[in-house]
């Protein structure tokens, strides 16, 4: 295990379970919304996010997390394993509610600077009708990925998955 994806909807986890991994296997981790965010939430113009993104997905390591559904062929073709968050809408919709209470004002640790945590109707609409209007393409996309995909809908299963890993699992060929 060289290249981890983690992916699911916003408020699955991602990030927390990313860094949790990271630690566990010794891989660098990359939250994608440090990597797209500038200060201020704003975006990055899309020939210099395509740029740095190919940049980061080129590297032999690392353990990524994000949505950027743009880009999500791109990302399921370097992989060798992908972890997929599958966790019901009000679990996610209430970690939504509970980051932003957490870090309201200020930047969350997985975000870029000065992206104080914000609460959108828009994106709370979003994530409520992310299983139904997204989960679909993900699972699409997946069929045609050759490497070990984990799915968890529970929390306990993929802290089980996680916790069973050796400490430093990354495959020696590749550090």
């Amino acid at each position: 295990m060289s290249r981890v994806l983690v992916i699911g909807s916003p408020g699955a986890g991602k990030s927390t379970f990313a860094k949790a991994l990271a630690q566990r296997s010794g891989l660098p981790l990359v939250h994608l919304d440090a990597e797209y965010w500038n200060p201020g939430w704003v975006e990055t113009p899309k020939d210099a996010w395509e740029a740095r993104l190919a940049e980061i997905i080129a590297a032999d390591r690392w353990v990524m997390d994000g949505n950027y559904g743009g880009s999500l062929p791109q990302r399921i073709a370097a992989p060798d394993t992908i972890v997929v968050l599958d966790y019901p809408t009000w679990l996610c919709l209430s970690r939504i509610i509970k980051r932003w209470w957490t870090h309201r004002g200020i930047s969350r640790p997985d975000m870029a600077a000065d992206c104080p945590e914000r609460l959108d109707p828009s994106f709370l609409l979003y994530v409520a009708r992310f299983r139904q209007n997204k989960r679909w393409r993900n699972e699409a996309l997946l069929t045609q990925f050759k490497g070990a995909v984990h799915r968890f809908a529970t929390q306990e299963a993929a802290a089980s998955w996680l916790g069973a890993l050796p400490p430093d699992s990354v495959s020696p060929s590749r550090i």
